[in-house]
């Protein structure tokens, strides 16, 4: 065999494993970077990129379908599927272009194939091994299913989806966290009979309530059909389409069954139980600094329980590379990472929920919404929503919760005002400009300062 050494062997090039690579060779790392598919993993290829050039797309075709309400003429045809994946594709493939570039640029060595952890310093490829001072685990997550429940034909994951080459006219989505109501809005702006079945009480569940209530109030306007707190049991396809069993003696018949349950992470298969790896259900278990039991082996992304999100795994991997190259970076607080989801209208949260925050501080946490009615450039997008502020007890802000058309823009600021601990007051002098929906963040923390303006009631 072959052998070839680095400063640090990363397993797994998605959005934590190539981070880690680019950072650790600007700070003056050997490195060599590993992948079995494509550079950039799930995110660029089968997750973010791809799912929200299918929701803007959704977008436009409700642009068209209700230009008569902004007094311009418009006809709605109907959706386009193969230009519709063609913007979509050429939007991955440039992407996918500028990192192949970037990966060169950086000097980085980058070895297409599996790889399995041989010790806590090795990594073989296809009989080749490399060896790392410092070897980083990244390799990612799956789409999860249901026991008894098998993905094929009528039954798809979202990697499925994102490749089908027709709108279906019903559609059942088993699952109603991100990924189920981003594609339950895709489906039902390009047409689609949508209804999302979800086991726990509510839509989006790991949000605060607040954000869970407005949406749901949102999708029974767009007649988006969702039932909460009841379970499946049961899918049986046949040609002609898909039949749901509910819990509650429910069937629902579709022609298509989407699967989206949640991800599980990719750590099969790999070595690392073998190598002696410590896991907890199916996660690679790490510290506060990503480092897993085995001296010089740190873990980052979707396989480190947590939110799964690109960008928490991108800022994972650089903290990891600054880490390794002795800058002592800080930990990251998970509840300071942002969390967005892109259906219509859109959800952006950052820090904690109104029950974490009592649970935290006690019942004295103060809480205030403001309702985008008083936002004039909402008014003007015709979206409706609001923004939550949740108060610590004569503290900082600890959760901003917003639902709303491209509300996810404003989450830039809000992630701000909560990692920088910000007061009500230091918030309420700063100028927003106008009419930007940036002022509704505004607005409500003029009115937690004591000073509310654009507030009915």
């Amino acid at each position: 065999m072959s052998d070839t050494s680095a400063d640090l062997v990363i397993l797994g090039g998605g959005s934590g494993g190539y981070a880690a690579a680019f950072r650790a060779a600007e700070l003056g790392l050997s490195v060599t970077l590993i992948e079995k598919d494509k550079l950039g993993g799930t995110c660029l290829h089968r997750g973010c990129i791809p799912t929200k050039a299918l929701l803007h797309a959704a977008e436009i075709a409700d642009a068209a379908r209700d230009s008569d309400q902004f007094g311009v003429k418009a006809t709605f045809d109907g959706v386009d599927i193969a230009g519709v994946n063609k913007y979509k594709d050429g939007i991955v493939n440039r992407l996918y272009k500028g990192l192949q570039g970037l990966t060169k640029a950086h000097g980085v060595t980058f070895v297409e194939g599996s790889g399995t952890l041989v010790d806590q310093h090795t990594v073989e490829v296809d009989g080749t091994r490399y060896t790392g001072r410092n070897v980083l685990l990244a390799t990612g997550s799956y789409s999860k299913t249901l026991p008894g429940l098998e993905l094929g034909g009528r039954i798809v994951a979202s990697e499925q989806a994102l490749t089908m080459d027709y709108v279906p006219d019903k559609v059942v989505v088993l699952g109603g966290g991100v990924i189920g109501v981003e594609f339950a809005s895709v489906w039902a702006s390009f047409g689609a009979d949508v209804t999302i079945v979800e086991a726990l009480p509510r839509l989006v569940p790991a949000e605060d309530e607040f954000a869970s209530k407005q949406l749901e109030r949102a999708f029974r306007r767009r007649k988006i059909g969702f039932k909460t707190g009841v379970k499946f049991t049961d899918a049986a396809q046949t040609d002609n389409g898909v039949s749901v069993s509910l819990e509650s003696g429910e069937t629902l018949d579709a022609d298509l069954l989407l699967v989206a349950v949640g991800r599980g992470p990719n750590t099969a298969g790999h070595g690392y139980s073998e190598v002696g790896v410590a896991m907890d259900r199916g996660f690679v278990t790490t510290d506060e600094r990503m480092r897993t039991n085995l001296p010089g082996v740190y873990a980052v992304g979707d396989i480190v329980d947590g939110l799964q999100l690109a960008h928490r795994g991108f800022a994972q991997g650089i903290f990891v590379a600054e880490d390794i190259a002795g800058l002592n970076p800080e930990p990251i607080d998970e509840a300071g990472i942002p969390r967005v989801t892109y259906c219509h209208p859109e959800v952006a949260s950052v820090g904690l929920s109104e029950d974490e925050a009592r649970q935290r501080y006690g019942s004295d946490v103060t809480t205030f919404t403001y309702d985008l009615g008083g936002n004039g450039k909402s008014q003007i997008l015709k979206t409706s929503g609001a923004v939550k502020l949740i108060q610590a007890p004569d503290g900082p802000v600890v959760g901003l919760h917003l639902v709303g058309d491209r509300v996810g823009e404003l989450i830039g600021e809000a992630q701000l005002i909560y990692n920088w601990e910000a007061f009500p007051a230091d918030v309420a002098p700063l100028i927003h400009a106008h009419p930007t929906q940036t002022e509704a963040l505004g607005e409500a923390h003029l009115a937690l300062a004591g000073k509310p303006l654009h507030v009915h009631g």
